[in-house]
């Protein structure tokens, strides 16, 4: 069924979007600023 091809594709592209956007968050939100916390105390322990 070729007609169906440029929808599977649209679809793919639309997830794949979703699925990016979503991770970025996260990782910006909650993954990435733990790891920044960390880095920055250990930064402090050092100067010490």
């Amino acid at each position: 069924m070729p007609q169906l091809v440029p929808f599977f594709f649209v679809n793919q592209v639309v997830f794949t979007f979703v699925i990016l956007t979503v991770l970025v968050y996260t990782f910006s939100k909650f993954i990435l600023p733990k790891f920044v916390r960390t880095f920055i105390s250990r930064i402090y322990i050092n100067k010490l």
